[in-house]
């Protein structure tokens, strides 16, 4: 029986992601990937760079040749348009007519909503950064395999700017918070079924901290931060939080609850993906 196939398509521009591990990040496609494979031992992970120009990308038969894929998030704005945003909303759509279930974090909700017909916006309420706090399930959400094992409502880790304005057909809201009215979405278009969050199941505390480094200048600037010794303070708790989940004092000062210390609740949802939606999937196929 061959191996499980996935593919992970790397939101962001080279440039990003070099900045990214200049301050002590991982790239996207790399955590994700690491993610797929704890998950699914023994699958096969890809990656795709469509944020990358000079990158080739996988077509048609290709793609369906994959068991499943996941979109990381980005620094991109969909509404800036250009060639970069254009070949991932292309990659995507081509996805799409697949039939190979998809999962997209933050980015990935939004190029999903952009390659399915939706309109994505600036967020009029202002970024949502390092925690969406009150995450509450919609009725269809509780509903819904992707939150098997899930509280009603719940804290995940973010960081984003832009918001769903208006869901293609086919799309049934699963999630909402008071930043977002958007939190997480089904998507049933083209034949395929597509699951997408706008936040970070994937993250662990130490991928927020990379992000708060890389973009603090304008974190000071909308007012998250007085300035970057203040930075460094939230940034280091995070990171000694990200080591020791125990340490009451830090998860109490900063309102971290178990839905994001505790891994596997953190990662429920892409977890419920592989074994709702590409495990069958793969079975339907002959593959497994």
């Amino acid at each position: 029986m061959p191996s499980p196939r996935l593919l992970v398509i790397e939101g962001n521009s080279p440039e990003t992601l070099a900045e990214h591990t200049a301050v002590g990040g991982t790239p996207a496609h790399q955590g994700y990937s690491n993610l797929l494979r704890e998950l699914l031992p023994g699958a096969i992970v890809d990656t795709a760079y469509p944020g990358d120009p000079a990158a080739t990308l996988p077509e048609g038969e290709s793609l369906a040749g994959y068991d499943g894929i996941a979109i990381t998030g980005s620094s991109l704005h969909i509404y800036d348009g250009g060639a970069v945003v254009t070949r991932q909303i292309d990659l995507v759509r081509a996805a799409l007519a697949t039939g190979t279930p998809m999962f997209g974090s933050c980015w990935g909700l939004q190029v999903i909503t952009a390659a399915a017909g939706g309109v994505v916006r600036k967020n009029p309420n202002g970024r949502e950064i390092g925690f969406g706090r009150g995450i509450r399930l919609t009725e269809a959400g509780r509903k819904h395999p992707m939150y098997v094992g899930k509280f009603d409502v719940f804290n995940a880790p973010t960081v984003h700017l832009d918001e769903v304005e208006t869901l293609p057909d086919g799309a049934t809201v699963l999630a909402t918070n008071a930043v977002s009215s958007v939190q997480s979405v089904e998507f049933r278009t083209n034949g395929s079924v597509a699951w997408a969050v706008q936040y970070h199941p994937e993250y662990p505390l130490r991928e927020v901290t990379a992000i708060v480094r890389r973009i603090g200048d304008r974190l000071i600037e909308e007012g998250f931060f007085k300035d970057t010794a203040d930075i460094k303070i939230f940034s280091d708790d995070l990171d000694t939080l990200d080591r020791d989940p125990d340490c009451k004092r830090l998860s109490w000062r900063h309102g971290i609850s178990k839905n994001v210390l505790d891994k596997k609740l953190r990662t429920s949802e892409v977890a419920n993906w592989i074994e709702f939606q590409v495990l069958p999937t793969r079975g339907k196929r002959g593959r497994g």
